[in-house]
């Protein structure tokens, strides 16, 4: 039977570090060093970074030609699903600025740098700005092939296209019918999505050859002081996730959508469980329907929520990138305005609209938000492995939170249903 992949990326974990004390920065087979490890390992972080932008363009423009939502339906999914968010930012942004966990962190990041080639770093990126006019005119792309050129990918800007053809292409596919050649794109956006994702799945089975050597190198350097600092990243990760699901979902479920927690969290136990164990919220989808049912959800709303509105509802994979990067930035030193934190906000949806349930999801978009706040190539290259050893854990709660946002939103408009008693 083949070992799960967070138990092959404890095994990469293990053995990373036996390897890292062992030989330190020594030799361990014919001119073979910890040092050459972390290097291979880093290849594997690179190529994640390359699929990532044109697999959430495929995933934006596919999930827009599927979706049947009228206009009201939509405004009342989009309007919840954006208040969800911004409070999951909210709570991110307050645990990361009060507490400060990345300053414990600073020492750390520097030596990863400096080991990666580049030097120190404490500026805001050239060209950062807080006229919301500049920002936003950095957001539209002056051509169409100019967002997939630029370092890192430009999220903000392949979202905003793929939106606009998504939708050109539904119009015409209604106007035209499936016989005419314009479905042939959407059938291409649907076949680009879905080989990206078998490539993908290649590509995330090598990360627990990355997390070994990436540790090797690292803990070969440094020592086993490294776990004392992902203590804390894990800490703070976790704190966020578990606070928004179990503080502000089971209010908004018992107060607004009137299921009791014992409703809500009794009934959705099952789909949770799964969808943490999968470590994805899309193939938790049947047992979710399966959850709202027994809540008495109306199958509109279930569908709605957990059908169409999963690229929208990524309250988990929000959070975590957004505090990820905000930690980062403490660590390196930045000192980043309301403004700029707010962008790293949108750039966390914008990332994760494109591939939400999808396992790792992510650790697959969280290059593209550090990019955003301006983190350094080295860094952002040198840090992932080292982050992705203990997202094991991270990544299964994200999940759930994703699961149990699902099942909160189909709640909300359900009680927002015209006609329909109060449960």
């Amino acid at each position: 039977m083949r070992l799960p992949l967070y138990v092959r990326v404890i095994i990469g974990v293990l053995l990373g570090t036996a390897c890292g004390l062992a030989f330190g920065e020594g030799n361990i087979f014919l001119g073979l060093t910890n040092r050459h490890l972390g290097d291979l390992g880093l290849l594997v972080i690179r190529l994640l970074r390359a699929m990532a932008v044109p697999l959430i363009f495929f995933g934006v423009v596919d999930a827009f030609v599927r979706s049947e939502v009228s206009g009201k339906q939509g405004m009342k999914l989009v309007a919840i699903c954006a208040f969800n968010v911004s409070v999951a930012f909210l709570i991110g942004m307050t645990l990361i600025n009060t507490f400060k966990p990345g300053v414990a962190w600073k020492d750390r990041l520097d030596a990863i740098e400096a080991a990666a080639g580049g030097g120190p770093a404490r500026k805001a990126p050239e060209g950062t700005s807080l006229d919301p006019m500049k920002n936003l005119s950095g957001y539209v792309p002056a051509n169409l092939v100019d967002p997939f050129q630029k370092d890192n990918g430009n999220v903000i800007s392949v979202v905003f296209l793929a939106i606009l053809i998504g939708i050109s292409l539904r119009r015409l596919i209604i106007r035209h019918g499936k016989q005419s050649p314009v479905f042939r794109l959407a059938e291409i956006a649907e076949g680009g999505f879905e080989v990206l994702v078998g490539v993908l799945a290649m590509v995330v089975q090598a990360i627990p050859f990355a997390v070994f050597g990436v540790l090797a190198q690292v803990i070969g350097r440094d020592g086993i002081k490294v776990f004392g600092d992902l203590g804390v990243y894990v800490v703070a990760m976790v704190a966020g996730l578990v606070l928004h699901a179990v503080g502000y979902y089971t209010l908004a479920a018992w107060f607004v959508g009137r299921r009791s927690p014992k409703v809500y969290w009794g009934e959705g136990a099952g789909a949770l469980f799964s969808g943490m164990s999968m470590n994805s919220s899309l193939a938790t989808v049947p047992l979710t329907l399966q959850s709202l049912g027994r809540m008495k959800i109306s199958d509109a709303s279930a569908r709605l929520s957990a059908c169409i509105g999963t690229n929208l509802n990524n309250d988990g994979i929000v959070l975590y990138d957004a505090m990820a990067a905000l930690f980062l930035s403490q660590a390196l030193g930045y000192d980043l305005t309301l403004s700029q934190q707010a962008v790293v906000a949108l750039a966390s949806l914008m990332a994760g609209i494109g591939i939400s349930g999808i396992p790792d999801a992510g650790l697959i978009v969280l290059p593209l938000v550090l990019a955003t706040v301006g983190l350094p190539e080295a860094v952002i290259v040198g840090v992932l492995p080292v982050l992705f050893s203990v997202d094991w854990l991270i990544g299964r709660v994200r999940s759930g939170v994703n699961v149990m946002s699902d099942m909160l939103v189909a709640i909300l408009l359900d009680r927002f249903e015209e006609g329909k008693p109060a449960a």
